[in-house]
């Protein structure tokens, strides 16, 4: 972390990455002091940031998501009489038990991503008696909406295949498959699989345009040299578990029902012109569900920015990729109701400093935005933002570059 200085907003707060053999070297002596032994190996997985194509991967719709440079580090010990033991630098309390009793509930809290991967782990190596010992180290913002949970699952879950001979042979793209059911069975997170997949199948230097329909990855070259991505760290903690993100995940399933499709994604954009209000279009057809048609617009409407945004990259178009961005936080805003007063404050301000364009990125209600910015300006659009929060008396915001990164990994 380092800070620099900030015109009447105090220092501004930058959230720096962890350099990978550091971390390693010191884990592994407080693993040895923990569980007196030093673990078999450190694995890191990214956190991510998404710069456009919010609330599509569970409707079967695209996404652009980058890992970032900052990562949860796990060092891993086999065991090979089915206990699970889990700790972390980063919080007081860890879980212990047999790999056999985990559940959703059991563990709660953080211990569940990790506990939920050994679980669906075991299940498929067929062998009860495989465990581990894990000591966490998290480098990925906390509650800032850039997927420290999946950067935590996928640690633990890289790690125990790499170590299970069961497992040898299990790709990465099954791998994701994996991380996304303990999330959602054990954590009760109700995840798409667009986190675990940038974090399992990243490329560095790239973006990665999925299709959440059939889980394809395609990479996308950051292609705008003079213009980076800002991350604005709103301080207002986001969390998955609070009801909201299910909710709206289940009314898009409500309303593909009613549509008769498998997914949004199978709806032609076409008809929120052509035929959203004829006698049997989906404005008729969604009158019954609370909040359908903003939710059904918002999915619609943004599938076409990610692919529209990804034209944009390859013709090095600043003022369209600026102005997507834009507008995804508009429809994110005004249709899908999940931003909150501090990331529409970010991408106010950050506008208003001459930022091409700003969103807010991740599953909503607090966490981050993401700003295109000039290198030349990005200190000047941070201060901005910061400037911005004191006039209002909001918390600092903390502030980290995400430049595309490489996907979860052995240390050593």
């Amino acid at each position: 972390m380092s800070t620099r200085g900030a015109r009447g907003a105090g220092p501004l707060t930058w959230l720096e990455p962890a350099v990978d053999t550091d971390v390693a070297d010191s884990l592994s002596t407080q693993f040895l002091d923990r569980f007196g032994d030093l673990p078999d190996g450190v694995w890191a997985a990214p956190g991510r940031v998404n710069l456009v194509g919010e609330h599509t991967d569970y409707n079967g719709g695209y996404a652009l998501p980058l890992a970032l440079p900052h990562r949860t580090y796990a060092a891993v010990r086999r065991r090979d009489d089915g206990l699970l033991r889990v700790a972390s630098l980063q919080a007081p309390h860890g879980w212990e038990g047999p790999v056999t009793t985990v559940r959703q509930g059991s563990p709660d809290g953080w211990a569940a991503y990790v506990a939920g991967v050994a679980s669906v782990l075991a299940e498929r190596a067929g062998a009860a008696e495989v465990g581990m010992d894990v000591l966490v180290d998290g480098h990925v913002p906390l509650g800032a909406g850039l997927s420290s949970s999946a950067a935590l699952s996928c640690s633990a879950g890289l790690a125990l295949r790499d170590l299970v001979p069961q497992l040898d042979g299990l790709s990465e793209a099954e791998l994701v498959g994996v991380c996304v059911r303990a999330e959602n069975e054990v954590a009760g997170a109700a995840t798409g699989g667009m986190d675990q997949t940038v974090s399992l199948r990243a490329v560095d230097e790239h973006l990665l345009l999925l299709d959440a329909r059939d889980r394809s990855v395609v990479p996308v070259a950051w292609t705008l040299p003079d213009h980076e991505l800002l991350v604005v760290d709103t301080r207002v903690h986001h969390a998955l578990g609070d009801g909201q993100y299910e909710r709206r995940r289940r009314t898009c399933e409500e309303a593909a029902a009613a549509l008769g499709v498998g997914s949004l994604r199978e709806l032609d954009p076409e008809v929120l012109d052509r035929d959203w209000e004829r006698p049997a279009g989906p404005a008729r057809v969604l009158h019954g569900i609370p909040d359908a048609l903003p939710r059904v617009r918002h999915v619609l409407t943004e599938n076409e920015r990610v692919l529209d945004l990804v034209a944009a990259l390859r013709e090095q178009d600043v003022a369209r990729v600026g102005s997507l961005m834009t507008a995804s936080h508009a429809s994110l805003r005004d249709d899908y109701e999940v931003s909150c007063p501090e990331l529409d404050l970010t991408v106010e301000a950050a506008l208003g400093a001459g930022a091409p364009g700003a969103r807010m990125t991740g599953g909503g209600f607090g966490g981050s935005a993401v700003v295109l910015v000039a290198r030349t300006e990005v200190e000047q659009v941070a201060e901005s933002v910061a400037q911005a929060f004191a006039r209002e008396g909001l918390d600092a915001p903390a502030f980290l570059h995400a430049v595309p990164g490489p996907p979860a990994h052995r240390v050593r």
